[in-house]
């Protein structure tokens, strides 16, 4: 009764003394009465750790879980560095995308010159390592969230980058490891000495380590960073906020760099020494990141997330049987001490009630220690609340997927209706028609500083909300913009070919400046930087703590089925039009009717769209925070 009394007197008088959670509203309706005080009192003391002095009815925040699984040395001394941390992080992500965007960025054109290949072959191999690169990360996230950890996965990944890059570097510097030398003419008429097995051997070994690099960097990097910030405070959770669109700036400045002077260097100096400098680029990130290793936080991984997914429905099958009490009253829920990491917002909820069954305590199945008997008869409520995050978020990744449709179009069809265009800019430049993306990224560059330093601020005065908006409103006003994007491509479309079949020469090109592109470029790169964006912090926020490797790599999963999703529309359009006798992608875009396609991907993405909505409406966060 003493040591009853002493828990509720330490957490009353903690509720006075605990600065952390001043500037924050809470709905105190929402919390739940389970916790059995006498019970956690005597776990702490069996297992022989203080817990930290947090406020009453919270759980511990992330920085004390943390600190209670590290050695005493650190524990009173270390804190999450936040932005200290980033330009080490930050660096080796910048220099491993500036050494793979370098690597990939022209390896079409490498292929077909320096192999010899002809365009089938080349993009057969460049399709195949694409789609392994985008599976990759969901497999480097388990991995990561289940056994070693995401620092040692992206070292891992970094060093296997390395190795590919070196590899690659080394068919483009020892001629014995290609197909000799052929000139234009010869190529152009089938002539040449086509590469060896073992040539080709060795360039889709490179191609393999450069994959593995992909899946052990990508998924980690960013959940790596969200840890260095500490988001029990307001300056940690606006570094958090500040950090996805930095990340995305960083990545459109690398994108202009390799666009331009890398693929410069490739073409018209030395392809080895185009392969060099990313593969340097790779090994100086490495260094950097190795240099931040005294101040980063580690999280340790907590075994397979997937087994614990399993085991909630498993035992909510098992108990299908049992009724829910009505009042919730203590002891009737399997509710053990908190482990590290636990996120505050998760405690028990109505929604997806039939899961709580498998907290239900039945019979003896809690050992006298607290622990349950049988893991997959009976659950905690945390692992049954993460699996509704789960349960929540694929309606909304669902919807990405067709959300990127429109994205999609810009590499292909954008550069056809370039090549039938005037691409002089000016009386002596005349810009490549695989280079008009880059008006995409410098709109994303100019665009991304002032919508984090000058809107997002307006926006939280008006609404008081993080961020400005909700990461859902920010998902959906990028999907506005890429239905925006197709109405708009269509009617240039409409336009350009107007003016091509009435005005254009022999070649079929219109009289019409490439610069008319310019509205539908800039309008897809506010897309994405609301879509995907806002998808990456949506992720990371919003599944649960110790599976936001995976959740990260859902944004490449989502890449690679968007890709899918689009050869398939182009590829039944095709056929249904070809059919018809009049069809809408023929190989001549003058006779085609691509501004139909432009506006059929509009109707789709707009279908999606209100589907999104419905998700979007009947989507519940796990926390919001209100700015006071």
């Amino acid at each position: 009764m003493l040591l009853k009394t002493s828990v509720y007197f330490h957490l009353f008088t903690s509720c006075f003394t605990c600065p952390i959670y001043a500037n924050i509203r809470i709905d105190m309706s929402s919390f739940d009465h389970r916790v059995s005080f006498s019970y956690r009192a005597k776990m702490v003391g069996r297992q022989g750790r203080k817990r930290s002095g947090s406020c009453c009815f919270f759980y511990p925040s992330e920085e004390e879980n943390i600190a209670a699984d590290l050695p005493d040395t650190i524990t009173n001394q270390r804190r999450p560095a936040g932005w200290r941390a980033m330009p080490f992080v930050l660096g080796n992500e910048t220099f491993e995308r500036l050494a793979s965007f370098g690597l990939m960025a022209n390896f079409m054109v490498y292929l077909q010159r320096e192999y010899h290949m002809d365009q089938v072959q080349a993009a057969t191999i460049l399709n195949s390592w694409s789609g392994a690169s985008n599976f990759a990360p969901v497999i480097g996230a388990y991995v990561s969230d289940a056994y070693i950890g995401k620092f040692w996965t992206i070292v891992f990944g970094s060093f296997s980058s390395l190795v590919g890059m070196m590899i690659m570097t080394s068919t483009a510097l020892l001629p014995q490891l290609r197909p000799p030398p052929c000139a234009h003419e010869e190529q152009l008429h089938g002539h040449c000495i086509g590469y060896n097995k073992a040539q080709l051997g060795i360039l889709i070994f490179s191609l393999c380590w450069l994959s593995i690099g992909t899946g052990g960097i990508k998924p980690c990097s960013i959940p790596f960073s969200v840890d260095q910030f500490d988001l029990t405070t307001e300056e940690g959770r606006k570094g958090n906020n500040s950090f996805y669109n930095l990340y995305y700036a960083t990545q459109t400045i690398v994108l202009l760099i390799t666009q331009t002077i890398v693929v410069y260097i490739q073409n018209d100096i030395s392809w080895a020494l185009g392969f060099a400098i990313p593969t340097l680029c790779m090994l100086f990130g490495i260094v950097l990141f190795f240099v931040g290793t005294k101040i980063y936080i580690y999280i340790k991984p907590e075994g397979s997330v997937f087994a614990g997914v399993a085991q909630v429905f498993v035992a909510a099958y098992k108990k299908s049987h049992l009724n829910l009490p009505a009042d919730g009253v203590n002891g009737q829920f399997y509710d053990p001490p908190l482990k590290r990491r636990l996120l505050p917002e998760l405690h028990l909820t109505r929604r997806y009630s039939c899961l709580n069954k498998a907290a239900l305590i039945a019979g003896d199945e809690v050992n006298p220690d607290g622990f349950c008997v049988n893991p997959w008869r009976l659950c905690s409520i945390q692992q049954i609340e993460d699996v509704k995050c789960l349960v929540n978020i694929i309606p909304i990744w669902l919807t990405s997927i067709l959300g990127f449709l429109a994205m999609n179009q810009q590499g292909t069809f954008t550069v056809a209706q370039a090549l039938k265009m005037d691409l002089h800019f000016g009386p002596s430049i005349k810009i490549p028609a695989g280079s008009v993306g880059v008006i995409t990224l410098i709109a994303i560059a100019i665009w991304l500083p002032f919508y984090d330093r000058v809107l997002v601020p307006a926006l939280e005065k008006i609404t008081k909300l993080e961020g400005g908006i909700t990461l859902l409103q920010r998902i959906g006003i990028g999907n506005l913009f890429s239905i925006l994007t197709m109405l708009v491509s269509g009617f240039i479309e409409t336009k350009r070919r107007h003016s091509a079949l009435l005005h254009g020469g022999p070649d079929g090109v219109a009289p019409m400046s490439v610069m008319w592109l310019t509205p539908q470029l800039i309008l897809i790169g506010f897309s994405e930087i609301f879509s995907i964006v806002g998808l990456i912090e949506f992720y990371n926020k919003q599944f649960p703590e110790h599976m936001r490797s995976i959740g990260n790599s859902l944004i490449y999963l989502t890449f690679s089925l968007a890709s899918y999703a689009s050869s398939s529309v182009i590829t039944v359009v095709h056929k249904v039009t070809g059919k018809q006798g009049s069809n809408w992608l023929s190989n001549d875009i003058n006779t085609s009717k691509l501004d139909f396609f432009y506006f059929l991907i509009a109707g789709i993405s707009l279908l999606n769209f209100g589907f999104f909505l419905f998700c979007a409406r009947r989507y519940q966060y796990k926390g919001s925070v209100k700015i006071m």
